[in-house]
């Protein structure tokens, strides 16, 4: 009997390179015994909708899209209460949670990969109950991510991140944040952080992979003060570059729950997308929320 595979699709990802392969890759996973059904992505969102209206039946969901996609399918999963594994084929614009899981660049090797995958699982984030896949931001660069017109993201693609986020360097302002976690408080002025699951993040600052366990259970949170003189301003892009945390400029630490005190009106970025802030916020970690095929031969 042949598997069902629900093929979510967001044809503007990225530079739409994935749209000429779509026939080849309904016709991998058919001559591996999948009846594929494709759903077409119009507007944020639909990602959910369509695990929940019409994944119940399944086998399989394989995303086709960026980042944002694929945390609409997990979403909709968790809000439908489906245990179905999920497949990503990444065609986004940078792909920094794909990078962290290894999945292939090549559209037809990640579906191949899907195909011959085994099953993991993997943690996903809750921030005051809406679901990400990998990371919570605030601050320098994360504006970037959600106001960079997709046009721009697809003529620049990785480039537009770091154009526009330089671009941003001047007008950086600083938040003041008190985090509680693990019956710790930290409390200062920032402008940067990061509560996240992924070794990149917005495409332009990369976390050493020793630290970063996807399903552990816990995140890791980035806290980068906000300089007072142009010492400091270097101390802290030599240590992100080297990946060197041992510096008073910076808080890394990993925990399974945070309790955040901000300004309400501050914007973060959630996998992002815009997320509107609030005067409290609580993240925690959902573990191994759900169950991803991924082929560990080449990841």
């Amino acid at each position: 009997m042949k598997k069902k595979n629900l093929i979510i699709m967001n044809p503007c990802s990225g530079k739409k390179r994935a749209n000429k392969h779509l026939t080849d890759i309904v016709n991998q996973f058919t001559k591996n015994d999948y009846m594929c059904t494709v759903l077409m992505t119009t507007k944020q969102g639909d990602g959910t909708t369509y695990v929940k209206d019409y994944a119940k039946d399944c086998d399989l969901i394989t995303c086709i899209g960026g980042d944002g996609t694929f945390n609409e399918v997990a979403a909709g999963l968790l809000e439908s209460g489906l245990d179905i594994p999920i497949g990503y084929i990444p065609a986004g614009s940078t792909n920094d949670f794909a990078s962290s899981l290894n999945l292939s660049t090549g559209i037809l090797n990640a579906a191949k990969d899907i195909i011959d995958g085994e099953l993991i699982p993997l943690d996903l984030g809750s921030f005051n109950g809406r679901t990400f896949s990998y990371v919570a931001s605030f601050g320098a660069f994360t504006q970037t991510s959600y106001s960079t017109p997709q046009n721009v993201k697809n003529m620049l693609g990785h480039l537009a991140y770091v154009l526009e986020g330089v671009a941003s360097i001047t007008s950086i302002k600083k938040e003041h944040l008190r985090v509680e976690a693990d019956g710790k408080v930290y409390e200062d002025d920032y402008i940067f952080g990061a509560i996240s699951n992924s070794t990149s993040l917005a495409g332009i600052l990369t976390l050493n992979p020793e630290y970063v366990d996807m399903s552990d259970g816990k995140f890791e949170l980035l806290l980068v003060k906000c300089p007072k003189n142009p010492i400091d301003l270097t101390e802290i892009i030599h240590m992100l570059t080297t990946q060197n945390y041992n510096s008073g400029m910076l808080t890394f630490i990993n925990a399974k729950e945070f309790t955040i005190h901000a300004d309400g009106d501050m914007p973060w970025s959630l996998d992002g997308e815009y997320q509107e802030g609030s005067k409290e916020i609580f993240i925690k970690n959902m573990h191994h929320a759900v169950k991803i095929k991924i082929n560990k031969q080449t990841a």
